[in-house]
């Protein structure tokens, strides 16, 4: 596969276009220089064609720590088959990026320099050529954060990219087929789904941590009584406003305790949080992030699953957080494990800090929870992983994946029609819905794999 390392000084925005090409926002960025100190790989793909995406730390000198960086920075350069040298566009080119630029230049088969942080065409003009001296033969200007040029980037990549025919599927001889080939048309419904303009928003989480001052904040008004009383909210309380063209509801659940711990309006309470999580689409899932979580939270967060929900998890209270951020998703990803698809976003409901952030978030997730994968390109996905990873025999049974579709959405559901469907171990559909991940955008919801028989009405693993 082939290799692509992004290569630059500190804060010149690295991690932003690996973010940016790989489509999943799991590089950390900030304006702290380094910030990314370890090499990251991801399997990527440019336009159709697979590669593998490398996130270099950045070339600095400055201490004995980054001194380490630099040097296994430079080493994966040197490894990749193409080499992105990345500059900050708003500062002038130094001696440092030049000879390290011309230092790469013998030894890379492939090198562009990618001139980042040029928002206009003023701008390029400006600076333009002042890069020019670099006497590159591929010079891009580009400005990741306004996706500005990234689109004739990647083009150019994926051209220079050798490329090869798609692995085909293994099929029998007389295996020329269509979807009705291979399943009776009662087998598998493909879902008609009304188009709708709403957005049920449910907030989740135990009593006291901050629902109700976060479905205040989101409104930008005192629609939730807050109390530091645990238990003041026993009734959903639903707020709906506009927010470019969707029509978004926000409920406020009653917090949840420890079965043992709820009684009297409570228990009215929860019977009316389930039976509103079952017309939701997508869950906030507020964790207190000034202590630590609770075996509740990990319950509460199983709601998700039970009633398919596309999910964010909201980090509240983080103007007391016990840990700072990479400790606090480290924490969350240990404990919710399950959860690995969901984003995490840390937000003050009290101080209003980044609770903006959030509405754009439940936009991005709501799509990707509709998301419906053409056949086609599902299939090809398909048939990259399973190049990858051939899939294990069954007791020296050969197992095949004839053909996959999706027939649901909210969540995604997508059918693998197979020789041996009950065959398919579960190791083995997280593997491919790893890979589907990968492929296709479906951050913050799960995505069901559902493994069928040709023709058959046995009942199927599911």
């Amino acid at each position: 596969m082939i290799k692509i390392a992004l290569i630059g000084k500190p804060n010149v925005g690295k991690s932003s276009l690996f973010n940016r090409i790989s489509r999943r926002w799991d590089a950390i960025t900030s304006d702290v220089s380094g910030t990314t100190r370890d090499i990251k790989k991801r399997e990527v793909l440019i336009n159709q064609t697979p590669a593998l995406l490398i996130d270099t730390g950045g070339l600095d000198d400055a201490t004995e720590l980054f001194t380490t960086i630099k040097a296994k920075s430079l080493k994966a350069a040197r490894e990749a088959d193409i080499v992105l040298y990345m500059v900050d566009g708003k500062t002038l080119p130094d001696d440092e990026d030049k000879k390290l630029f011309y230092e790469l230049q013998s030894s890379c088969p492939i090198l562009a320099l990618v001139v980042n942080k040029l928002d206009n065409d003023k701008s390029e003009e400006e600076m333009g050529w002042e890069f020019s001296n670099f006497g590159a033969h591929n010079l891009f200007f580009i400005s990741v954060s306004h996706n500005r040029g990234t689109k004739k980037l990647i083009n150019w990549i994926d051209s220079e990219i050798p490329k090869e025919e798609a692995p085909e599927l293994e099929l029998e001889e007389d295996d020329e087929f269509s979807l009705e080939d291979f399943i009776a048309p009662e087998e598998i419904e493909i879902a008609e789904e009304e188009e709708s303009n709403e957005i049920k928003v449910a907030i989740i989480g135990r009593v006291n941590v901050g629902k109700s001052s976060l479905l205040n904040a989101l409104v930008g008004e005192d629609r939730s009584v807050v109390s530091p009383i645990a238990g003041t909210t026993v009734d959903p309380v639903d707020e709906q406003f506009e927010y470019k063209d969707k029509l978004i509801t926000f409920v406020d659940t009653a917090g949840i305790r420890k079965r043992g711990k709820i009684e009297g309006l409570e228990k009215h309470a929860l019977q009316r949080t389930q039976k509103m999580l079952e017309t939701a689409n997508v869950a906030l899932l507020v964790i207190d992030s000034s202590c630590e979580f609770k075996e509740l939270d990990e319950k509460i967060a199983h709601l998700v699953d039970k009633f398919g929900l596309g999910v964010m998890i909201v980090l509240n209270k983080w103007d007391m957080a016990m840990y700072d951020y990479e400790k606090s998703v480290e924490k969350v990803r240990e404990r919710f494990k399950f959860l690995s698809y969901a984003p995490v976003i840390t937000i003050s409901a009290l101080t209003h800090q980044r609770v903006h952030k959030l509405n754009d978030k439940i936009l991005e997730i709501y799509d990707n929870y509709s998301r419906r994968i053409p056949t086609s390109k599902l299939n090809e996905a398909i048939k990259i992983a399973n190049s990858r990873h051939h899939l294990p025999s069954d007791n020296g049974q050969l197992i095949k994946i004839y053909f996959a579709t999706q027939f649901e959405t909210k969540p995604p559901r997508i059918a693998l029609i197979m020789n041996r469907p009950k065959s398919l171990h579960f190791s083995t559909k997280r593997y491919l819905v790893n890979q589907l991940r990968g492929f296709f955008n479906f951050e913050g919801t799960q995505i069901i794999l559902e493994p069928k028989k040709k023709k058959s009405n046995e009942d199927y693993d599911s």
